[in-house]
């Protein structure tokens, strides 16, 4: 098994219970890694675990059925589980694909409230998905979860993955902070890391085949099998019977959607258009599809600013964004098979400054930042706006060298934009770090120490 950050947030969530009692609820895309982590976290921690999975024993959802009691559920459970052993303080009660079991997800409320006797994990790769299950209208247990987001997994990840000593991330980390130069010979194989990780991306099962065959096309099937599964999903939802239902008008345009993604990012203007689905597409015959796709986890938002101002949610366009996929891996399985050639080897054309800007947007999703960018007047473009040590920070993302002739307007225009002060240069460059005549603080860094944009 691969090391995973979610590890950290598992254990202190159990150390946690001791003072505050909660479900940890894990919500993330389907096949990111949650059942394994939180299966493996479960067997090192606890003495006995029962795990349930509502999608592959339909059959459990009828120990869920009326009473809420917690006595009333062990005995169910355990009279149609054999295996099941409840040890009161010594037991961890997994619900896996939560979201199919409505009496699951409202016993929640029970198990925490029941004198300490077990704790509870829940996961489901379609729990962000509003309304799917139309049998549960309780909503959230508000007080009595600790509700986490699991994503793919990020260029840290991939390292510990392929093997590379934590020493050396290590003291990436140090020089980055002390805006410190990485050795060339470092700095090189990195760069190269970092475009086989744009390829592979952090789905732990395609990187699994990396890792045990450096073969890209196997790694490309890998990634298609996993798309090919995701639209499985589209447009799914449980009636009140929690039986499955497919809207079929949903489905149509998520599927829409889906297939113009390559198309939109490859634009000049990155700005999502309607028009690119059809000739009398409208935002609301189509805004459901967008939301459905950011729900389950392939897509994030990525909204213009009005203002260059805290709080920068606050001055978000909702009806103005760009679309991002949310692992840059299966982005680039959505494209021609000879792509992780370009990539390694060639120019990318069209695609490659989307490649690029969608990779960086991955690192800022995965370490939980919304993403912003400033589009003004079609003069002025900046690809991300974000806070970084406290300051509005204009990111610019460079596939080539060149100018940031829009970030350079702002920072010198104080009038206009007097909090905007510093910039993020991300390339094949390496760390530097310079304070203008104006304050401004101007920092340039390659594209894999993304990640350290949370410390």
């Amino acid at each position: 098994m691969f090391k995973r950050k979610i590890e950290k947030e598992l254990i202190e969530w159990k150390n946690s219970l001791s003072f505050k009692r909660k479900a940890f609820v894990l919500k993330g895309l389907r096949q990111v890694g949650k059942t394994k982590s939180i299966t493996t976290f479960a067997e090192q921690n606890y003495a006995n675990v029962v795990y349930i999975n509502f999608k592959l024993q339909p059959d459990m959802k009828a120990a869920f059925d009326g009473n809420l009691k917690v006595d009333t559920l062990v005995a169910n459970i355990t009279a149609l589980d054999p295996k099941a052993n409840f040890v009161p303080h010594q037991t961890v009660l997994i619900l896996d694909e939560i979201q199919e079991c409505s009496g699951a997800r409202a016993s929640i409320k029970a198990f925490v409230e029941d004198d300490d006797r077990y704790d509870v994990i829940a996961s489901g790769s379609l729990l962000g998905i509003k309304g799917y299950n139309q049998k549960y209208r309780g909503g959230a247990s508000v007080g009595y979860e600790h509700t986490v987001y699991m994503k793919p997994m990020d260029f840290e990840e991939f390292l510990w993955a392929i093997g590379i000593n934590e020493d050396v991330i290590a003291d990436m980390r140090e020089r980055f902070l002390a805006r410190k130069p990485i050795d060339d010979p470092i700095h090189k194989v990195m760069l190269r890391y970092f475009k086989e990780y744009m390829i592979v991306g952090g789905m732990p099962a395609v990187v699994d085949v990396y890792v045990r065959t450096k073969d890209f096309n196997r790694t490309r099937k890998e990634q298609r099998d996993i798309l090919e599964g995701y639209q499985d999903d589209y447009g799914k939802h449980l009636n009140d019977k929690e039986e499955e239902e497919v809207d079929l008008t949903l489905l149509s345009r998520i599927n829409k959607v889906y297939r113009s993604i390559p198309g939109q990012l490859a634009k000049e203007n990155k700005k999502f258009m309607y028009s690119v689905l059809g000739k009398k597409a409208t935002s609301s015959q189509f805004d459901p599809a967008v939301q459905w796709l950011v729900d389950y986890g392939l897509i994030t938002y990525c909204k213009n600013l009005r203002l260059l101002e805290s709080p920068l949610s606050g001055n978000a366009m909702d009806e103005c964004f760009k679309i991002y996929v949310a692992d840059t891996g299966l982005f680039m399985a959505m494209l021609d098979p000879e792509s992780a050639g370009d990539v390694l080897f060639k120019d990318m054309g069209i695609y490659k400054g989307a490649l690029y800007e969608n990779i960086v947007a991955d690192a800022f999703s995965k370490m939980e930042r919304e993403l912003f960018y400033f589009n003004k007047d079609n003069h002025l473009e900046v690809d991300f706006i974000t806070r970084y040590n406290r300051n509005i920070t204009l990111i610019e993302v460079k596939a080539t060298t060149g100018n940031t002739k829009s970030s350079k307007s702002i920072l010198e225009n104080k009038d206009h934009y007097p909090s905007a002060n510093q910039l993020i240069k991300l390339g094949e460059y390496n760390i530097s770090e310079v304070v203008d005549n104006l304050g401004n603080i101007k920092i340039t860094m390659p594209y894999y120490l993304t990640f350290l944009l949370k410390e």
